[in-house]
């Protein structure tokens, strides 16, 4: 199976109805039953911090969404605005008592306000350029990744920026040009045999972001799981896990897109994921699949084979690095490893493993860093704020911060930059690769101060 072209335009069915949700998969009633307003959930939100309008807390907008439920609203752009605002960072499941799914209503709601006010305009062209054109197909996304290595590279993106034309652009999205990976080329292999005796093998996850701009953090994934002893395999027929789709409301792509990596995945033990909002996705498929018995049965049984690539290293063991990195760092926590995973520990352990590395507690390491996938371009001036109090938060004397999540580390290195910090942005696993390509005697990848 993959995503055509055809089956971009299907109409959603109307196989249930709930108050004013007139289309499929309307927000669930036992999401939010236990719900008792009490307030645990409210120094949690990141959103709430900023403004201090009901509305924008969690227990306010399930209290929205409830009484849309009730008949007593209406799914309408007032509704979309605090609907649309939250970060879906999952901060607030874990301070609620009850474990109230915010985030699985957050994302039912949008679905259905995606139906009632489709995007127009400028806006739904993108939408759709993007989410449906580009992000759903990797021939596609490869192309995309070659324009922008050619941008980077002939000398474009200087010329650009020196005569100033970069600023054409709303100030947000030059910010973000400004901080854009340096782009190399994808992983190309479909098989890369371990080093030394198999373990096991296991299957990798490349993304669409991640294959993009992050290709060496893939690279840097595939060194560390041959490294002790596992088979990578690469199935050609992956597709984008469907996060950022779900999270704009569209559920029907991110649903396809959900059939297409289960089919892909299906012979695979396990499925190794290190970005963290793919990976809690991809653990969250059963969602999209109430009303479909056998794919709701095949998602179950996929979502056992997802792991974090930190977790799967942590529980299966992992050779510990002899070389020394001496570097002063610090962790945060990628929203969608801490709140949506509960993977906490296990990258902590791994960086504490490497020889030289000093770790520095970073205060509220699990609060949002503002990125939520695309928040940041959808909704600027709250990504910025929450941006500013995280990067707060961040201790000055440390040389890098490390986390699981591409969507974090853009913007953390935002964070850096706008803030005159000096911090390099790392992903834990490069850290690790780094610490074995060292003591293989190849320093050309510890580049600390780049």
């Amino acid at each position: 199976m993959s995503v055509k072209e055809s089956d971009l335009n299907e109409e959603t069915p109307c196989t249930s109805s709930l108050g004013n949700y007139l289309w499929r998969d309307p927000p669930q009633e036992n999401k939010w039953a236990d719900c008792v307003h009490c307030g645990m959930c409210l120094e949690s939100c990141p959103t709430y911090e900023q403004t201090g309008e009901e509305q924008h807390s969690p227990r306010g907008r399930v209290y929205l969404i409830k009484a849309v439920a009730e008949g007593k609203l209406s799914v309408d752009e007032d509704f979309a605005n605090p609907v649309f605002s939250c970060l879906d960072c999952r901060a607030c499941t874990t301070a609620c008592p009850v474990d109230i799914d915010v985030g699985g209503l957050i994302e039912e709601a949008r679905g259905q306000i995606r139906q009632a006010v489709p995007l127009n305009g400028w806006k739904g062209a993108v939408n759709k350029l993007f989410l449906h054109g580009v992000f759903p197909h990797h021939n596609r996304l490869r192309s995309l990744g070659g324009l922008l290595r050619f941008y980077q590279r002939s000398g474009l993106q200087k010329a650009v920026r020196k005569t100033k034309l970069i600023n054409i652009m709303p100030q947000h999205l030059v910010e973000l040009e400004s901080i854009m990976p340096e782009v190399k080329g994808a992983v190309r292999k479909t098989l890369i045999k371990a080093k030394g005796e198999t373990k096991q093998e296991v299957a990798l996850l490349t993304g669409c972001v991640m294959d993009v701009f992050f290709s060496d953090i893939n690279q840097s994934t595939i060194n560390v799981l041959t490294r002790n002893g596992n088979d990578v395999s690469i199935p050609t027929n992956q597709t984008c896990c469907g996060a950022l789709h779900v999270h704009a409301g569209d559920r029907e792509m991110g649903r396809k897109l959900a059939k297409q990596n289960i089919e892909a995945f299906e012979k695979a033990d396990k499925v190794i994921v290190n970005a963290a909002g793919c990976g809690c996705m991809m653990k969250e498929y059963t969602e999209l699949f109430r009303d479909e018995p056998e794919w709701k049965k095949r998602a179950e049984e996929f979502e056992e084979k997802v792991i974090d690539i930190s977790k799967y290293l942590h529980d299966t063991g992992y050779e510990k690095p002899k070389a020394a990195i001496p570097t002063r760092i610090t962790y945060h926590d990628a929203c969608h490893l801490a709140h949506g995973q509960g993977v906490r520990q296990e990258p902590r352990d791994i960086l504490l493993d490497i020889p030289g590395v000093e770790m520095v507690h970073m205060p509220n390491a699990d609060r949002c860093c503002g990125s939520a996938g695309i928040y940041n371009i959808t909704n600027p001036e709250m990504a910025d704020a929450v941006l500013k109090s995280k990067m707060e938060n961040v201790p000055e004397d440390v040389e890098m911060i490390s986390m699981g999540n591409p969507g974090c580390m853009m913007q953390m290195a935002l964070g850096v930059q706008k803030y005159g910090r000096s911090q390099k942005i790392v992903h834990t696993v490069q850290l690790l690769d780094w610490a074995y390509q060292k003591e293989e005697g190849d320093d050309d990848h510890v580049r600390l101060k780049d």
